[in-house]
């Protein structure tokens, strides 16, 4: 019996680890597909053309068959045109794969976030303003899986006033509390995506933090320890 094949479906590379002597298995983001994993047989030839198009944030038309959890890729081609990350952006980018990888369950369709994510890449190319646009990345993400954050009323469902100032908790919502750590203008900025005021932005960063810690209950993300790093040398120079 023919095994299902997929052709020329638009994907990104979230990371890819070595199998057996000439091989890799990739995790990608598929726009019709969601995330899923595929085997890159002899990619790591000599005479291979394809590794070098096996790379994260390059996007790709990718096709593979398969009925098994890990599928065989059979084709890959290069999606023009395509940005090129650097610098800080470039590891951003590899804590947005992280992501993704966390919160995206395995072959559940999520266009939305695929188009998000292509979105971000082109955000984070053009520099002007990464912290911004990873927090929008971030709260869409929340959006999409179903952990959207509640910011226009508090947990006992009052209106949040900017005047004053609320703890947060990513179950319950907002908490009125004189020495909270949000004002409310913060939390109103954020459900307005409004990032302009430096201050809003340094409290967005926080909160998703603490937001994005208690989903993945404790589980560190990888990325971030090597982002705080590359921005203390950036800082240093």
């Amino acid at each position: 019996m023919t095994e299902p094949a997929v052709y020329l479906q638009p994907a990104f590379i979230l990371q890819h680890r070595k199998y057996r002597e000439t091989s890799l298995i990739i995790d990608v983001l598929t726009r019709d597909f969601g995330r899923l994993s595929l085997v890159a047989k002899g990619v790591k030839k000599s005479k291979s053309k394809t590794a070098g198009t096996l790379q994260p944030f390059i996007p790709l038309l990718i096709s593979y068959v398969g009925k098994a959890e890990l599928k065989t890729l059979t084709d890959v081609e290069i999606a023009l045109p395509f940005v090129q990350l650097g610098g800080l952006a470039f590891y951003c980018g590899f804590y947005v794969n992280e992501l993704i990888s966390r919160f995206l369950h395995k072959y559940d369709p999520h266009p939305e976030v695929f188009n998000d994510y292509a979105s971000c890449l082109s955000r984070l190319a053009d520099g002007d303003n990464i912290e911004a646009t990873l927090r929008l990345f971030e709260l869409k993400l929340m959006d999409h899986v179903g952990y959207g954050l509640q910011l226009e009323h508090d947990a006992n469902g009052a209106l949040v006033s900017p005047l004053k100032h609320y703890a947060f908790d990513a179950q319950q919502g907002a908490v009125e509390a004189a020495d909270g750590r949000f004002s409310g203008k913060t939390l109103l900025a954020i459900k307005s995506r409004e990032f302009d005021d430096p201050h809003v932005l340094s409290e967005a960063k926080i909160l998703m933090r603490a937001v994005i810690d208690s989903h993945l209950q404790g589980k560190p993300l990888k990325s971030r320890t090597v982002i705080n790093k590359i921005s203390g040398i950036l800082k240093n120079e």
